[in-house]
């Protein structure tokens, strides 16, 4: 997509937690925009929700979902084009509609934003149906696996936070080519669901020999514990678990070369799932 093809990607992974007004959340994001691209990162990895949240109350981010031609993901588009920066991360979008007819539901959308344009899209496909929990009742899915965007020649795949626990879907990105695969979650807390969260995207990294850029939304509710993991399912950064913090590395192609030289996983699987390519 107009980008110069390197060895070499600056990525930055920034947890924060997301405020009520949806004004404050775009100043944040700025604020980290202009902080990632002055260390020279290409990605700025934001969380899932962005618009607005409310640690009190589960259903705040869907009720508060904009069109996606509305003020919120205008003001996205131009962090990304005033920064010169490619953002991702998800938003809840009201009015959306696809060929299952009308449905009062919003969607879970990722978006990858770069130049002040869209440049890649996806409703999130598995809901967070569980411990407790009933996304579904206000979230609608998709019905499409998540794309691949290119940044300086990277092959970047994307996935939404209880995605990560559907093997299929992260392996999807990798036999289409992925070099790394972005989270973007808003990790509930509660018991082994820190640990919950660190094995799988350790495990999504290996078993892909992907690197992974998980973000989690930081909050009373959420956990944070951002992470940046290596093709071998080697933690290359971490964040904490208590407050906004922002990671930074460079994801190495030789690295990733010789991951799969040495752990040729994608080249030995015996059994395909044509749905997945």
């Amino acid at each position: 997509m107009g980008e110069n093809v390197t060895d070499r990607l600056k990525v930055t992974v920034a947890q924060f937690t997301v405020a009520r007004e949806p004004e404050r959340n775009l100043e944040i994001i700025d604020g980290l925009a202009a902080d990632a691209n002055a260390q020279g990162a290409r990605l700025l990895v934001l969380p899932e929700g962005l618009i607005a949240r409310d640690g009190d109350d589960d259903a705040f981010a869907a009720a508060h979902a904009q069109p996606l031609d509305g003020p919120f993901v205008q003001g996205l588009r131009r962090v990304s084009a005033d920064r010169g920066i490619t953002l991702m991360g998800t938003v809840h979008i009201a009015g959306d509609s696809d060929d299952d007819g009308p449905d009062s539901r919003v969607s879970n959308m990722f978006l990858v934003i770069r130049d002040g344009r869209i440049v890649a899209s996806y409703r999130k496909l598995h809901l967070y149906d569980a411990f407790s929990a009933r996304e579904s009742d206000v979230v609608r899915p998709g019905n499409e696996l998540p794309p691949i965007v290119d940044i300086d020649g990277w092959k970047i795949g994307v996935m939404t936070c209880y995605d990560v626990r559907f093997p299929e879907t992260a392996r999807s990105l990798a036999v289409r080519g992925a070099d790394a695969i972005v989270v973007s979650a808003a990790w509930v807390r509660g018991p082994a669901k820190e640990y919950h969260w660190s094995l799988m995207t350790a495990a999504r990294a290996m078993e892909n020999t992907c690197y992974v850029l998980a973000c989690s939304e930081v909050s009373k509710r959420n956990i944070g514990c951002s992470r940046i993991i290596g093709p071998l399912g080697e933690v290359i950064a971490q964040a904490g678990d208590s407050s906004a913090e922002t990671i930074t590395a460079t994801l190495d192609r030789t690295a990733l070369v010789q991951a799969r030289r040495d752990l040729p996983v994608l080249k030995n699987r015996r059994f395909a799932d044509p749905q997945l390519r």
